[in-house]
């Protein structure tokens, strides 16, 4: 499956580069008849690959014309201002990991910022808080070094 999801994502990622204006609007159906695969495949690779932490905004309409824009957010004090204003009160370590690797792409973070947020937020690290309170906590923690990020932009 992860050779699947990885060619879906690179058709797409390929579309967008040939894209104008970094955004991409296609029939969810028609990709998943391309690939060969049910949409469902095709909503897991935008739900992993495609999100804000990644760089990405997606609109949907399910049904029978049923479409996916996927558009690359481009701006990137717009960027780092939109994912510290919407930054969800409780984040995954995976969330943040895939945040920290985008952040370091663009090159926000140097290599040892980047082992160091991840380390920071790591559930090791988190230990000795309570399981239910990691995650509030992992976000906060992001929302401050997205802070710390505009603030030295």
């Amino acid at each position: 499956m992860a050779g699947l999801t990885n060619q879906i994502e690179r058709f797409l990622k390929l579309m967008l580069e040939d894209s104008v204006d970094g955004a991409l609007e296609i029939g969810r159906n028609d990709l998943a008849s391309r690939f060969d695969c049910s949409p469902s495949q095709i909503n897991y690779v935008l739900s992993t690959r495609f999100t804000p932490y990644n760089g990405y905004l997606i609109e949907s309409k399910r049904g029978g014309n049923g479409f996916i824009k996927i558009i690359t957010i481009v701006e990137e004090d717009d960027y780092i201002s939109y994912l510290s204003k919407n930054l969800k009160k409780e984040m995954s370590q995976s969330n943040a990991y895939s945040l920290f690797d985008d952040l370091f792409e663009r090159e926000y973070l140097t290599e040892n910022e980047l082992l160091m947020a991840k380390y920071a937020t790591s559930d090791k690290s988190l230990a000795d808080i309570e399981p239910r309170g990691r995650n509030k906590v992992r976000s906060s923690i992001v929302r401050s070094l997205l802070l710390s990020i505009l603030a030295r932009s």
